[in-house]
């Protein structure tokens, strides 16, 4: 497995975020997750990356992928080497 850059933009009462960040854990990628509800500067950065408010919001070395788009995040995650 490759440790490359997968970032996960979150807030602890979101279903689909916590759908997300179960799927990447059976996976088995690593991750940064980080909560837009403890900081604004999160929330702000999120917004300027996926340009909406919705979260989860995942940037998987650069791919940005807004929700929880199960096949979206296998084929970025396949593009960049982190699965087969």
């Amino acid at each position: 497995m490759n440790d490359a850059n997968v970032t996960i933009y979150s807030a602890t009462w979101c279903g689909f975020c916590h759908m997300a960040k179960d799927y990447l854990d059976k996976l088995g990628v690593k991750y940064k997750d980080l909560d837009v509800d403890s900081d604004p500067k999160l929330a702000n950065e999120s917004v300027e990356k996926s340009g909406q408010r919705g979260i989860p919001v995942l940037d998987i070395d650069g791919d940005i992928i807004i929700g929880f788009d199960r096949p979206k995040i296998d084929a970025a995650l396949k593009a960049h080497k982190i699965v087969k």
